[in-house]
């Protein structure tokens, strides 16, 4: 308890600090949301001046993120002048498709680079270790957005899977929405997968080489018995600190992903927010997705707190 406490007191800690410096980055950005107003003849500076000051924009920096985090607190994260209400609102309505696209995509990634790589580092420098090795870098290769709009025209081509939406019109059923989850989870398992089967080989033959994995081959230990008694447990540590990292990697690619295939999470919100300048929305899906990656590298501390006891020593 007492070190799940303090893990947690440094993602407050961070979280705190991630708001900090987008508050100063937002400062830093030219414009705000009223600046293309200045462009149109028929409003006055009087009247761009006293829109600024209703919603606080007039104030100093510290005044904003002192009011902006009493808004944190209510539940509101601040207000969005493009929507015209508060953000909290809009992050609730977007944050289930994100978590539940990536949710998928790390389940799927995981459940493939597993397997594959304990059976590629179990026989290292044989073909079929070679040919993934082969395969995994040519994946890596291909940017995400090149095969998300190849399976965008292949999709369109065909007509077998939908595009766009969470749901087709008229269809609101599970199998209707993991159809249209296809698209957008098969980008980003491809781009996932090759780089954790490579630390989970890596993880491996790095045990397989250890003198105590030597010394059990040398009294006659199996095999299949050494690799899934011995050796796994010992790789454990390095890939349970890789699912935090992998949590934080699919999250912002999966931002971008949603853009490009229509998926209704917090990536098309981000980008319309960036495009208004609603610095409010923006700051608000930054510190969501912030929180997303904490609590997912806090969920593997605990984890590895768990499975290793020299970190509890």
């Amino acid at each position: 308890m007492k070190y799940a406490l303090q893990r947690a007191a440094y993602s407050l800690l961070l979280l705190l600090g991630v708001s900090v410096l987008s508050f100063l980055f937002s400062e830093l950005a030219p414009g705000d949301f009223y600046t293309e107003m200045r462009a149109d003849a028929r409003v006055t500076p009087e009247t761009i001046a006293a829109l600024r000051a209703e919603n606080g924009l007039d104030q100093p920096l510290p005044v904003r993120y002192a009011t902006w985090l009493k808004s944190v607190g209510r539940g509101d994260f601040g207000y969005s002048l493009a929507y015209h209400g508060p953000v909290g609102p809009l992050l609730r309505q977007r944050v289930p498709g994100t978590l539940i696209l990536t949710g998928f995509a790390t389940l799927i990634a995981w459940l493939l680079a597993i397997p594959l790589g304990i059976w590629s580092g179990s026989q290292p420098g044989s073909w079929p270790d070679s040919t993934l090795k082969v395969i995994l870098s040519l994946l890596l290769c291909i940017p995400e957005l090149l095969l998300a709009i190849a399976l965008l025209a292949l999709a369109v081509r065909t007509g077998w899977l939908p595009v766009g939406g969470r749901n087709s019109p008229g269809h609101f059923g599970l199998y209707d929405t993991l159809r249209h989850l296809m698209i957008p989870v098969t980008v980003l398992v491809l781009g996932l997968t090759p780089v954790l089967v490579r630390h989970v080989r890596a993880a491996i033959v790095e045990a397989m080489d250890a003198p105590f994995a030597l010394a059990a081959r040398a009294h006659g230990i199996p095999r299949r018995r050494l690799l899934f008694r011995h050796l796994l447990p010992a790789a454990l540590n390095p890939l349970i600190s890789l699912f935090g990292f992998s949590l934080g990697t699919l999250l912002s690619a999966s931002l971008l992903v949603e853009v490009l295939v229509g998926w209704p999470g917090l990536g098309p919100l981000f980008l319309d927010a960036i495009l208004a300048r609603d610095f409010a929305l923006v700051l608000g899906v930054v510190m969501m997705s912030t929180a997303f990656l904490v609590a997912g590298n806090l969920v593997a501390d605990l984890l590895l707190y768990r499975a290793d006891p020299r970190i509890r020593s």
